[in-house]
């Protein structure tokens, strides 16, 4: 059924008139003739008594009145709906983030929170793997992980953040006192690195192999506090990025830039670039750019 057409009659019913309705549509009198005969056309009954200029419903007529209103309502609240949608006052957006860099993300809440009062914001926190199989699968539009993402799926990946590597040991560290400490010499020091299900764990291993050496691993841990606290316990080096430097306490322990590792810690967003983004989703990606910043343009995938 012709939408337009439902409104010509309901509007000609209201008014009990051709010519008032066409004046009230901004349309020909000739027009809203036209339109009611198709509409009762396909009822296949007539919905209207034409008596002169004026008009007034049959029996199946007040029907299709009656529930006309009822349709015409309820596109109009769709369409109310959808530009709210479209201009950001209604919705709600989940992204996915690992609790290593949660962090990071403080700012961006806020600013988004500000900017976007009305849209439930939920972040969902999991591994930097975690967050991408997420959103592969469809359950997320987007998130944040530990750089790069593999060349052979579907994720299309924007950086907005590169940051060193720093090792954090005891008091009494060989390099204690120096500003910068290569990979390499750590080739026999027992290490405390994250878990392996962190991007940045895999990158430490492959980067220690191109030096010459398999790292002796102390612990691993999922929480940066702790690979810092066995640090100062002098149960070995930890490796943190430099962000988390500045969130945890270091005093009391040696700490130097990791040099010549040929690793840096690279966070970024994550999306399927085939997939449809929500103005919520596009909106995060925009603040994100706003506050962090973007390293570098979001990868094409060919």
């Amino acid at each position: 059924m012709d939408v337009r057409a439902l409104r010509y009659f309901v509007e000609t019913v209201r008014t009990a008139s051709f010519t008032r309705a066409a004046q009230a549509l901004f349309v020909t009198q000739s027009t809203v003739s036209k339109m009611i005969r198709q509409l009762e056309d396909e009822v296949g009954t007539p919905l209207l008594i034409r008596e002169g200029h004026t008009a007034r419903p049959t029996d199946t007529g007040r029907i299709v009145y009656e529930r006309g209103l009822h349709i015409l309502g309820a596109m109009q609240q769709l369409n109310a709906e959808v530009r709210e949608a479209v201009e950001l006052r209604r919705g709600e957006l989940v992204v996915g983030i690992p609790p290593m860099i949660n962090m990071l993300f403080t700012p961006v809440v806020k600013r988004f929170r500000e900017q976007y009062p009305e849209i439930r914001l939920t972040l969902r926190e999991d591994t930097g793997q975690g967050v991408e199989r997420l959103v592969v699968a469809g359950e997320l539009e987007v998130g944040a992980t530990v750089l790069p993402v593999s060349d052979q799926g579907p994720l299309q990946s924007e950086r907005f953040g590169s940051y060193a590597l720093w090792a954090v040991g005891p008091p009494k560290a060989s390099w204690h006192g120096k500003t910068a400490v290569p990979l390499a010499a750590l080739r026999d020091v027992p290490l405390l690195i994250p878990t392996d299900d962190f991007a940045l764990t895999r990158r430490l291993r492959a980067a220690c192999l191109q030096h010459g050496f398999t790292p002796t691993i102390a612990a691993q841990s999922a929480h940066w506090d702790f690979l810092a606290s066995m640090a100062s316990a002098d149960l070995g080096v930890a490796l943190l990025p430099e962000p988390l430097m500045r969130k945890l306490n270091v005093r009391g322990v040696s700490t130097a830039r990791l040099a010549r590792s040929g690793v840096q810690w690279e966070i970024g967003h994550v999306w399927v670039q085939q997939r449809y983004l929500s103005y919520a989703a596009r909106a995060w990606l925009d603040v994100a750019r706003e506050v962090l910043g973007a390293g570098k343009p979001p990868r094409k995938r060919k």
